[in-house]
């Protein structure tokens, strides 16, 4: 898109100031189950509990079962190899669920502390499947797609009335018909975006987006907000990628970033890393429209149609979202996840919100997260 559309419409805001005293690696270390609670903000911590029905310490017990689940996921992982189906949590039961192909990756998954189910499709035929996807004409009548590792098929959304096409079209693919699964009467998710004034920053002082999260001499945060060039309130956009990715940063010359966000309640949320959480697990989003919202991670690599154009890789969750939210942060607990993209519904009937991860971003541009 040209400079001037992508700003027009890619401008929202979120207004969380992820900025940072000291510096972590790009991929942290998993963190032990007790630092997943250390120093979290206590903002992010009612959130979280009100979206699970329980108390502080409910909370923060789910983000010590996070943590150690994180460690299981990846033991997991190494130890069933190509037969690996994915991994995701039930946190009620404080489960970590492993599939796998083969009953020999079965039984290294539940030697490795999760509860083995089995599955007619590995990971990697599912990613084949979606980027198959990716690389055909697909109908307008199909949105989005994302691979549910619960279900072992790739679920392909479909908007009210496109049922018979979106069929036709899949049939095409050559695929098992047992790894595509229809979702039909699906809302378009679209970017984030107004044009308004408001708490953030602002781009060419046409419109404004919000921070994500502090690097090293600057932030990172949506690339619907701006083009490489594009000025803001603290300084000029030095990379964007949209559509294909959604993601930029900016540097901030005479500007202090810190490793902190938001909370829109007079405090600042303490980052500490950016370990991924896996599927499954309760993730909270701040933005300047709707505050502290709260849902689960549904699958990684998700894909969507915007009318801008197709972004890849991102995460989709149940955390609801509305314009004015775009670009900005999505923690697990003290763990930077990812920046906002965009979605559908909103916080008073729920919604879909997609994110793009924050670590595809460190690592793409060479940049430092800065933690507190």
């Amino acid at each position: 898109m040209n400079r001037i559309s992508k700003a027009a419409v890619g401008i929202t805001a979120l207004g969380l100031f992820l900025t940072t005293a000291a510096t972590a690696p790009a991929l942290a270390q998993t963190p032990a189950p007790d630092a997943a609670v250390d120093g979290v903000d206590p903002q992010l911590l009612d959130a979280m509990a009100a979206e699970l029905g329980t108390d502080i310490t409910g909370a923060e017990d789910v983000l010590r079962f996070q943590a150690d689940a994180t460690g299981t996921a990846d033991d997991v992982a190494a130890a069933t190899g190509d037969a690996f189906a994915g991994t995701w949590l039930d946190e009620t039961t404080r489960t970590v669920y492993a599939a796998a192909t083969t009953d020999t990756a079965l039984s290294a998954a539940a030697d490795a502390g999760a509860v083995p189910v089995a599955a007619a499709h590995s990971l990697d035929d599912l990613e084949a499947i979606a980027a198959q996807l990716e690389s055909s004409s697909v109908p307008d009548v199909i949105p989005s797609w994302w691979i549910d590792v619960a279900s072992n098929d790739v679920v392909v959304d479909v908007v009210a009335g496109g049922d018979q096409a979106a069929a036709d079209f899949v049939e095409t693919l050559g695929v098992p018909a047992d790894a595509v699964r229809l979702q039909t009467g699906v809302e378009a998710p679209e970017t984030l975006a107004t044009i308004r004034g408001g708490i953030a920053y602002y781009i060419n002082n046409q419109g404004r987006c919000s921070v994500g999260f502090a690097v090293q001499g600057g932030f990172v945060t949506a690339g619907h907000c701006g083009d490489v060039g594009d000025s803001t309130t603290y300084g000029t956009f030095q990379g964007s990628s949209f559509p294909g990715n959604d993601y930029a940063w900016v540097a901030t010359p005479g500007h202090t970033p810190v490793g902190q966000v938001d909370d829109y309640a007079g405090g600042a949320v303490a980052v500490k890393g950016s370990t991924q959480a896996a599927v499954g697990a309760t993730v909270c989003r701040s933005g300047s429209t709707t505050g502290w919202h709260c849902g689960q991670i549904q699958a990684y690599n998700s894909t969507v149609r915007y009318a801008e154009g197709t972004v890849s890789g991102l995460i989709r969750t149940t955390v609801c979202a509305e314009p004015g939210d775009s670009g900005g942060s999505l923690l697990a607990g003290n763990q930077a996840q990812g920046v906002t993209s965009g979605g559908s519904g909103n916080c008073s009937s729920g919604g879909t919100t997609y994110f793009q991860p924050v670590n595809e971003i460190l690592q793409n541009y060479g940049l430092r997260l800065l933690t507190s």
